[in-house]
């Protein structure tokens, strides 16, 4: 990703610019970074479970077979050969069990960035569960590649396997946003009116946007706006916005594209010492400690 402000904000090309969300969602997914370091094809016997590590995200697409999701407090869902699940917070309180045959499934581990606009990864929903009709047009393509990847010794297979993961992530969360049953932030971009105060924020991330701006954007009363807004995205329109801002301003000190005073007064600070104080707060170190050592890179997760 390039430091330059503009072209972090700009939309990418290819995209709707017309409508209420024009392409919201790449803006909104560039920021939750992820790395996917684990890939495992699993047999399951029958009534054995996947032994999914507490703690990590999971995305899992069922090869043969199918898998019985378990928990105390919802009534058994099924895994169909051929769909998938996605587990932003690992498996939590379910099983996931072979529990009429044998099964086998492709599992992928990945980490979110603890950083990457963190209310949003906490307001994903448990699961997110893509059925094979749904994901065929892609799935098909896209997972027999990366298990050629698993099995490749090439220089680069890391990395690539990293790469296939973050991509099935975006697309199941894309799928998910198009079947319009999303909810969290997820539904706050097929809400067309929150759409509206999103599109603004993230395309014009340096205004000083007011409650009261941002309400009409959306074309609705302040206090509805607000309420709204907060049941959907998980925050305030105000602390979203300078969430953005700095995530932005991330990307730039990783790329080492300007001192931090500088990219302070270029996301909107108008002091060095206010910005160091909001980023060391969202981000647990000051921005100066943002900046990699040579050869290292964090400007991904």
């Amino acid at each position: 990703m390039t430091g330059s402000l503009e072209n972090l904000t700009d939309l990418p090309d290819g995209g709707p610019r017309g409508g209420a969300s024009g392409d919201l969602l790449s803006h909104v997914l560039a920021q939750i970074r992820l790395t996917g370091d684990h890939v495992r094809s699993w047999d399951v016997a029958r009534s054995e479970s996947l032994d999914l590590e507490a703690g990590a995200a999971h995305v899992l697409v069922v090869a043969e077979g199918a898998l019985q999701v378990e928990e105390a407090s919802a009534e058994a869902a099924v895994i169909d050969t051929g769909d998938l699940v996605l587990l932003p917070r690992g498996p939590g309180g379910a099983r996931l069990v072979a529990s009429q045959a044998p099964a086998s499934a492709i599992v992928c581990r990945f980490w979110f960035d603890p950083h990457s606009l963190r209310g949003m990864i906490a307001a994903l929903p448990e699961r997110i569960h893509i059925r094979r009709a749904e994901g065929a047009g892609w799935l098909e393509g896209i997972v027999p590649f990366l298990m050629v990847e698993v099995t490749d010794d090439e220089p680069g297979a890391a990395l690539m396997i990293s790469r296939i993961i973050d991509v099935i992530v975006i697309r199941t969360l894309r799928t998910w946003v198009k079947r319009g049953h999303t909810t969290g932030w997820l539904g706050a971009l097929s809400d067309p009116r929150i759409a509206r105060a999103l599109k603004v924020v993230h395309e014009r991330p340096l205004q000083r946007w007011s409650i009261d701006a941002l309400a009409e954007a959306a074309g609705m009363s302040r206090s509805s706006f607000c309420e709204r807004f907060a049941a959907l995205v998980g925050r305030s329109p105000l602390r979203y916005q300078n969430e953005w801002r700095l995530n932005l301003a991330r990307d730039m000190l990783a790329a080492r594209d300007a001192r931090v005073g500088a990219i302070a007064l270029r996301v909107g600070y108008e002091s060095e010492a206010a910005f160091s104080r909001a980023y060391k707060a969202m981000f647990g170190h000051p921005p100066r400690d943002e900046t990699p050592s040579p050869g290292e890179d964090r400007s991904r997760g």
